[in-house]
């Protein structure tokens, strides 16, 4: 396993140099002056010149390119040129809140998701099936931002029942207040991967249901509830498990938009505050970590998949091996 490790490892480096190269270019065809954005719109030609030369944004995009190769590398992921503060500080203080809304959004996506789609399939072709595909086709359809508008509008304008805006704290609103705040966020970004995990449910305990081995439960019989809840469930997993790091990676881009919509303080508001200000430093910096996290919750799934299907841990051991 630990071999295993190390070489998912050692294959994620090109793929974080890419990540790398992409945001910095990226980040250089934005239109708009970074220093003009911090100095304001009436500023001395000569003070902005200085200023672009102390930060190095004179230098030649290849030179720029290296220095930040090397920062990285030592683990200094640069200073937010408006905010005047370290990005990884910045980071640091935004990243728990948009991980508190996708986790709780991906765990309300695998729940529900789960359970309509083994619904679903115990009643194939019915009424429930039909009303149940719909929505999920809904749900994997529907953009994010769309969503986030009618929640506001239903329940926080129309019956007032949740907060619209903004993130409560335990110790001013109390718990019953910090969660009402999670409420919208949370099934606003839960709606897409609730579809998808819905469909990928569905069309997997299908197959599993018609299965011989089933059809000797049955014979036996062992009651629908335990077939379909302890062993079809069991071996629709590993593609339910596959998925995840695929949704939570959506949940995170998705937060970008969601928390604008919601007044979130995270990850996706700075970003947009980022990009507006043309902050280099701090764009770069969140792409990195961002991509960061999605490799590693990449290898645990990996990981976890192999603990689930013990043939792709033995493929993936050969492999190791024979590299």
């Amino acid at each position: 396993m630990a071999k295993i490790i190390l070489r998912r490892l050692l294959q994620l480096i090109p793929t974080l140099f890419v990540v790398v190269a992409f945001t910095f270019i990226a980040t250089r065809l934005i239109p708009g002056d970074p220093v003009a954005a911090m100095v304001g719109d009436q500023y001395d030609v000569s003070k902005v010149e200085e200023m672009r030369a102390s930060l190095g944004l004179d230098d030649p995009i290849i030179v720029q390119f290296w220095n930040y190769l090397v920062s990285i590398c030592q683990g200094d992921f640069g200073t937010s040129y408006y905010f005047n503060q370290p990005a990884i500080d910045m980071i640091a203080q935004r990243l728990p809140n948009t991980l508190l809304i996708s986790v709780i959004a991906l765990i309300i996506a695998v729940i529900f998701g789960v359970v309509f789609g083994v619904v679903s399939a115990r009643k194939q072709n019915s009424i429930v099936d039909y009303v149940l595909t719909v929505l999920s086709l809904f749900g994997v359809s529907a953009p994010v931002f769309w969503v986030g508008i009618m929640l506001v509008l239903l329940f926080s304008v129309t019956l007032g029942w949740l907060p619209s805006y903004g993130m409560g704290s335990i110790e001013k609103d109390g718990l019953i207040g910090f969660i009402s705040h999670l409420v919208l966020p949370c099934f606003c970004l839960a709606i897409i991967p609730m579809g998808t995990f819905t469909r990928i449910t569905r069309s997997s305990m299908i197959e599993t249901l018609g299965s011989d081995s089933v059809r000797a439960m049955r014979a036996r019989g062992v009651s629908e509830a335990s077939i379909t809840w302890k062993h079809a469930l069991k071996n629709a997993l590993p593609p339910i498990i596959t998925v995840i790091a695929i949704q939570f990676a959506g949940c995170f881009a998705g937060a970008v938009l969601t928390e604008n919509v919601f007044a979130w303080p995270g990850m996706g508001t700075m970003i947009t505050s980022a990009i507006d200000n043309r902050d280099y430093s701090l764009i770069q910096a969140t792409v990195l970590v961002v991509a960061i996290a999605f490799v590693v919750i990449n290898l645990i799934t990996d990981l976890l998949y192999m603990v689930i299907n013990p043939k792709v841990a033995a493929e993936a051991k050969k492999g190791a091996n024979n590299g």
